[in-house]
């Protein structure tokens, strides 16, 4: 297969992976979308897994190099730099909506039969984007009795949160208003403030 031809049946198959998850696409879905019959997928890619594992590291090359975390160490305020990160995020899934979806389906809802697979190849990087975190939470000054490894954890269960809550809002990337993006970041900035300033 030539490379633009294999380019644009890897585009093809992203929106079905994206829009169905991995359990649910079939490579019947995925030879009707890409116009090729299912003996040419299995012949290029040998399988679905393949194939997905061929997307997905296409997808996480992309988004690493267009999101650029190491960024986030030149700030001095871990919120500050959670609320800025967030919003490139954001923008970067307006303009990629299929490869963000495919990327957060892998890493924290992968069916069971890809999981080992995908923590071999991608564990040690997903470590890496937390210790970035960590870093900047270490200038964060806590209150007496607070455990920092706890309250780092709490604040990446909320981040959790909101980006589940993103992508159950969004069916489509289009209906995506200004109306809708200010609440959102006025409701994670909300819960940051809780968990910053505390509750009672």
């Amino acid at each position: 297969m030539q490379l633009y031809e294999r380019d644009k049946v890897l585009e093809d198959c992203l929106s079905v992976f994206a829009r169905h998850g991995y359990t649910n696409t079939s490579t019947g879905m995925l030879a009707e979308a890409a116009g090729i019959s299912k003996a040419l997928i299995f012949h290029h890619f040998s399988s679905k897994k393949k194939l997905y594992f061929s997307l997905l590291e296409h997808c996480f090359d992309k988004i690493q190099a267009g999101l650029r975390l190491e960024a986030v160490l030149e700030q001095d305020d871990f919120f500050a730099a959670l609320d800025q990160f967030s919003r490139f995020k954001f923008d970067y899934f307006r303009k990629f909506p299929d490869a963000y979806h495919l990327v957060y389906e892998a890493f924290y809802s992968a069916p069971d039969e890809l999981k080992e697979e995908i923590e071999q190849k991608y564990g040690q990087v997903i470590a890496s984007k937390n210790q970035v975190w960590e870093k900047l939470f270490a200038k964060v000054p806590l209150r007496r009795g607070v455990d920092r490894k706890q309250a780092f954890e709490l604040i990446m269960i909320m981040l959790e949160h909101f980006e589940k809550k993103f992508l159950s809002d969004v069916i489509d990337i289009d209906d995506v208003d200004e109306e809708y993006v200010r609440d959102f970041f006025d409701q994670m900035n909300t819960f940051c403030s809780m968990l910053r300033h505390g509750i009672e």
